[in-house]
């Protein structure tokens, strides 16, 4: 999936974990992610736990597609930090699953925290 995910290689994404329920991604803050308020903006930070949770709950050669996320954000943060998101799976129940990820800044302070919904689908990964 993350080969072909031209959105996250665009946002100078790192895979550093892709372990079955378990992902780490990590991105620095360019200043063009950065707002108005010279604070990185919200949708990177969200897209930055998007793709983690992608890749936790991406198990298997099924598309397993978000249903729903949530996300708090907790500290602002701005260029030139780096920001890691780590995904957990909670619980697979069926088709649905619950996905736990915490953003954290290069100091290991947490910066946001994300729930995600997934949704198994029939489609397949295509090699």
């Amino acid at each position: 999936m993350m080969q072909r995910d031209r959105a996250s290689a665009a946002l100078g994404m790192r895979v550093e974990r892709d372990e079955p329920g378990e992902a780490v991604v990590s991105m620095v803050v360019r200043d063009d992610m950065l707002n108005g308020f010279d604070i990185t903006h919200g949708g990177f930070v969200f897209a930055l736990a998007d793709t983690a949770f992608a890749i936790a709950c991406n198990e298997d050669d099924r598309i397993t597609v978000a249903a729903g996320a949530d996300i708090s954000f907790l500290k602002a943060t701005h260029g030139g930090q780096t920001l890691t998101a780590r995904a957990a799976r909670r619980v697979v129940s069926g088709r649905a699953g619950l996905y736990d990820v915490t953003i954290t800044d290069e100091t290991g302070e947490v910066v946001a925290e994300f729930r995600g919904r997934s949704l198994v689908t029939d489609r397949r990964i295509e090699p």
